[in-house]
């Protein structure tokens, strides 16, 4: 099947994307000048060997896999279970909104979709790809799960499970596949709120929702 990259998204959701992007930019930027404010601040105050150890810890811990993230979401929506399941297995998932919202490009190929984006003036691109897979219980709740890689590499699941009749019950598990380092953790605790806000945008009202963040 040819690849397309003519995928329409809500522009609302597009925007609430777009400030969760500057949002955790930020965020890791300013994490970026607490970490030189303590090596200088190291330097300053005792020399620069010192320093250049600090510098060098605070570097290998961020960069050191040692988090992951997890967590569940109850929503509900006035759309049929069928139509929402159509919508988990495209190319714009109603629980994915920050990926594909700030992608400079969706790119569908066969049961694959790429979300491309880049960072710092274009000199760097990030690709998440996402394959569904479904299923149905024996007492009719359909199962969705989805798979992401990111630049290639396993990234998170998120195992979803549809049920109803007339309005929809949409219960998430979501779980990173890998750790990530504390530079991404700014990203991490800003998505909350963003990823909530998207949901509503889209229909689903959030009933209940958990979060973690662990070793």
């Amino acid at each position: 099947m040819p690849s397309e990259t003519d995928v329409e998204r809500p522009r609302d959701v597009s925007a609430i994307a777009e400030r969760y992007f500057r949002t955790q930019a930020l965020a890791t930027a300013l994490l970026i000048v607490f970490v030189e404010g303590v090596i200088l601040g190291t330097y300053l105050a005792i020399s620069f060997l010192p320093a250049v150890v600090v510098g060098l810890s605070l570097i290998g811990v961020a960069w050191a896999p040692v988090f992951r993230t997890g967590g569940t979401f109850h929503l509900r929506t006035d759309d049929g279970p069928d139509t929402v399941v159509d919508a988990l297995t495209g190319p714009v998932p109603p629980v994915l909104p920050l990926h594909w919202g700030m992608a400079d490009e969706v790119d569908v190929d066969g049961d694959a979709v790429t979300y491309r984006t880049s960072f710092l003036f274009g000199l760097r691109t990030t690709t998440v790809t996402v394959r569904a897979r479904t299923e149905t219980a024996p007492d009719g709740t359909r199962r969705v799960e989805l798979k992401l890689e990111e630049n290639g590499d396993p990234w998170a699941t998120y195992t979803v499970d549809v049920s109803g009749d007339g309005g929809t019950d949409v219960d998430v598990e979501y779980a990173s596949d890998r750790r990530f380092g504390l530079r991404r953790l700014p990203q991490a605790l800003v998505t909350g709120r963003y990823r909530e806000e998207a949901f509503v945008a889209q229909g689903y009202a959030v009933v209940e929702r958990k979060r973690k963040i662990g070793l």
